[in-house]
């Protein structure tokens, strides 16, 4: 057999997302690609903001001698200080190039950290719903995932969390905005946490690291400000990427960001770069890390994902579906009006709608669906969810 057993069985049990996407591809033979409306992934349709475009020109005009050559492993200087200069100013923390890792997308980010950080063994948190790959990339670096199910608001219980934690604890996974839900966690949640993440440090002798993933930061509705994980709790790995807010998902492009005033701070960041090239990274793409260095400020319209949303949100709660209004990311999260949300959502595709059964985000009885696409496929795909929920 020519593929190892673990891998055969992560195969078997393939991201639902992914599964859904190639779905949509068989759909669209069958039905036609009009009469199919996928909102299955995130995959934004919103091109790169105008800042992008304006600064590719201008380095395929002007392009920097050796630009496209080896540079430090965790990325280039210059864009270190643009990231920690933006961070700085976003957060009220002094951020320095050091303390920044340019990775490919916040996926690398994300396994760097774990790499880093992780004993064969070690226990990591994760909140359900959770993003699915987290669960590979933990088992990719030898630790164990433990799953705290949240209460109906999306939210986990300090509680439920305080039991979670043990001896082998090395590390928690947060995620707001949130994918699947779009929940956005409060001042007050992350005061909570951080406090029972230092009891826990104290308690047993090492840091609990809280590795917050933050690609939605910047997609946030209504107004409203950011709490910031970073700034609770000093033992916060960052993760993010340009994936979303400046719409690159393509281009792999993102960073890892430690707390400035972290434990350990050194050791732990050349930890991190070691990890950066042994995972075969070695560094993140060199033309992104010269484009986003003057990008900081830059972002996908969030009024007109605020608008998808707003239209999305009140056209599910019309026709029956039971959900909570994101926030922020762009997924809407309902509950599925039988408990079997992946028969559900088979059902869908009878109707040409391409959704995410939220089993595949460890939380049955839901489903995902991305309002980062067209309005067209929107509106076909509430008309497909009207005539489903009509069966059921």
């Amino acid at each position: 057999m020519p593929v190892s057993a673990k891998t055969l069985a992560g195969m078997q049990k393939s991201s639902w997302i992914r599964q859904m996407f190639e779905a949509g591809e068989k759909l669209k033979l069958k039905l036609g690609k009009d009469n199919v409306f996928d909102v299955s992934i995130g995959n934004p349709v919103a091109e790169p903001p105008p800042e992008f475009k304006q600064e590719l020109i201008q380095i395929a005009r002007k392009p920097v001698s050796g630009m496209h050559r080896y540079m430090p492993n965790s990325g280039y200087m210059h864009t270190r200080n643009a990231v920690a200069k933006h961070l700085s100013a976003e957060f009220g923390l002094n951020f320095g190039a050091d303390d920044i890792i340019m990775t490919c997308g916040a996926a690398g980010a994300l396994n760097i950290a774990l790499k880093t950080v992780l004993n064969p063994g070690d226990e990591v948190i994760v909140i359900s719903p959770y993003f699915p790959e987290y669960l590979s990339y933990i088992d990719n670096h030898s630790g164990r995932v433990i799953v705290v199910v949240t209460r109906p608001d999306f939210v986990p219980s300090i509680d439920e969390l305080h039991m979670a934690i043990g001896p082998a604890t090395r590390g928690v996974i947060i995620n707001s905005p949130n994918n699947p839900t779009g929940i956005v966690y409060s001042d007050g949640f992350l005061n909570d946490l951080a406090q029972l993440l230092k009891n826990k440090s104290s308690r047993f002798g090492q840091p609990v690291y809280l590795i917050s993933d933050e690609p939605y930061r910047r997609i946030i509705y209504d107004g409203a400000k950011y709490p910031a994980p970073v700034c609770h709790y000093t033992e916060t790995l960052i993760t993010s990427s340009y994936s979303k807010d400046l719409s690159l998902p393509g281009e792999r492009i993102g960073y890892l960001a430690v707390n400035p005033n972290i434990s350990d701070r050194e050791e732990l960041v050349a930890g991190m770069v070691y990890s950066n090239r042994i995972l075969g990274f070695v560094n993140a793409p060199a033309l992104m890390q010269y484009l986003v260095s003057g990008l900081q400020t830059a972002r996908v319209s969030v009024d007109d994902y605020q608008r998808k949303r707003d239209y999305f949100y009140q056209a599910l709660q019309t026709v029956g579906y039971e959900v909570l209004k994101p926030a922020g990311a762009f997924y809407m999260f309902p509950k599925t009006p039988v408990d079997d949300d992946v028969a559900f959502v088979k059902q869908l595709m009878e109707f040409g709608v391409l959704a995410v059964p939220g089993s595949g985000f460890g939380c049955p009885g839901y489903m995902r669906l991305s309002f980062c696409v067209d309005d067209k496929t929107i509106e076909g795909a509430i008309t497909g969810l009207n005539k489903a929920i009509k069966l059921w």
